[in-house]
């Protein structure tokens, strides 16, 4: 091997491994660009009992959630808020549905994307249980209730009167392929006479 044709591996090498670490790397800078740059929080579980331990119920506090419930167009399901807004004290829990329907006649499975508006209300919103932390997996015209409850911190800023949580549910083509696959045939096994 020539001395050029080792250094040219080298650099080719190099910037493999540069190009990995970087690929790898993005991930978390996006998470940590949307959460301390933009106050976007990322995290799609549940609050911890050990995060929402020390929070006070704030009685004297009202502040008004509205629900927006959107489908992507790939998806053929009604979805919606049962009620349009609530008046919460912050630091107390609460429990809304959204009712989906799948108006299409296969069973489908989608995902639900939430979004809280304004943005910086949504470091300050905590769902304790949501059916957007897993797939949802809707029969042929079947009809659901899906639970979310939530806490509105406290420490949410006093110019913040009105807080949006919007979901958007798309469908989740892999899951649904999955789901809707024909079944292996089964071999047929001889028996002897």
């Amino acid at each position: 091997m020539t001395p050029e044709l080792a250094g040219t591996l080298k650099r080719i090498a190099l910037i493999s491994a540069g190009s990995f670490v970087f690929a790898f790397s993005l991930v978390p800078l996006y998470n940590v660009a949307c959460e301390k740059v933009f106050g976007i929080k990322l995290e799609r579980g549940a609050a911890g009992q050990e995060q929402l331990a020390d929070v006070k119920i704030d009685a004297n506090r009202t502040v008004r959630v509205q629900f927006d419930g959107t489908v992507n167009s790939k998806l053929p399901w009604a979805f919606r808020p049962q009620l349009s807004s609530m008046d919460v004290h912050p630091g107390q829990q609460y429990e809304a549905f959204y009712v989906a329907r799948n108006e299409s006649a296969e069973n489908l499975v989608g995902n639900a994307a939430p979004s809280i508006a304004p943005v910086q209300a949504s470091s300050f919103f905590n769902k304790t249980e949501c059916f957007c932390f897993t797939q949802q997996t809707l029969k042929a015209g079947e009809e659901r209730l899906m639970p979310v409850r939530f806490i509105v911190n406290p420490s949410l800023p006093g110019d913040v009167s009105t807080i949006t949580l919007s979901y958007t549910f798309y469908l989740n083509d892999t899951a649904t392929a999955q789901l809707n696959a024909p079944a292996a045939p089964v071999a047929a096994v001889r028996t002897a006479p």
